[in-house]
C-alpha cells in the first residue's frame, strides 16, 4: 500500500490531537503559525495541501518536528532530557519546573525543590481555584491563610489556591521537595 496516498489522513489526525493536546483553538494555532484560520481547518479536513513552508510553521507553533505531523498512527511517545524542561527559581531558595512540559488544560503541575531553609509566597488565582500540595521529601511547612500546616513525606495538603498562602522548607540542613497540583477556576464562572 502506497503511505504517501494517506499523508493527509495522518495530518488531519495529528493535527487536531496536537492541538487539542495544547488546549488551542484553530484561530489560537493559525495566530501562532501565522497562517490563516482557513488553512489550519483545511488541513484538519484532511483536504489541505500544505506548502513546507506552511508545515514547517504549523509544526514550529506546535513545538514538534515535521515528521511527527506527517507520522502515521502510533504510539505518542516523546522524550524530554531534564534541561529541556525549563526550571525558574521562586522566592528565596526555591527552584519549580513544571511536573509535565506540555500545556495541561486549566491545571499547572509543578514540581518544588526546597534549598534548606527556602522559602516563597504562593500565586493568586482566581476563587475557585484549589491547590494540592504533596510533599515527596523532608519537610515543607505551607502557611494558608494565617494557619500553619507541617507536611512531611507523603503528607498532601488540599487549599483553595486564591487565599494568602507561602511555602517554607523549617529544616535549615536538608532540601525538600514536593508537587503542587492547581486545578484552575475559568475566568468568568
Amino acid at each position: 500500500m502506497d503511505e504517501a496516498r494517506h499523508v493527509p489522513a495522518h495530518l488531519a489526525r495529528n493535527l487536531v490531537s496536537l492541538r487539542h493536546a495544547r488546549a488551542l483553538t484553530q484561530n489560537a494555532l493559525a495566530k501562532a503559525a501565522r497562517v490563516p484560520r482557513s488553512t489550519i481547518a483545511n488541513l484538519e479536513s484532511g483536504e489541505g495541501n500544505p506548502s513546507l513552508v506552511v508545515l514547517v510553521k504549523v509544526a514550529n507553533a506546535l513545538d514538534v518536528p515535521i515528521d511527527e505531523l506527517l507520522a502515521p498512527a502510533r504510539a505518542k511517545v516523546r522524550k524530554w532530557s531534564a534541561p529541556e524542561v525549563a526550571a525558574h527559581s521562586q522566592g528565596r531558595g526555591i527552584t519549580v519546573r513544571p511536573l509535565i512540559p506540555e500545556p495541561v488544560p486549566e491545571e499547572m503541575l509543578n514540581v518544588m525543590q526546597f534549598a534548606p531553609g527556602g522559602a516563597t509566597r504562593g500565586t493568586p488565582h482566581l476563587p475557585g481555584t484549589r491547590e494540592f500540595f504533596t510533599c515527596l521529601g523532608g519537610q515543607v511547612t505551607i502557611f494558608v491563610a494565617g494557619d500553619r500546616y507541617d507536611l512531611s513525606a507523603g503528607d498532601v495538603l488540599a487549599f483553595p489556591g486564591n487565599v494568602p498562602h507561602s511555602y517554607q522548607n523549617p529544616d535549615a540542613q536538608r532540601e525538600a521537595h514536593g508537587v503542587s497540583v492547581v486545578i484552575l477556576a475559568k475566568a468568568g464562572v
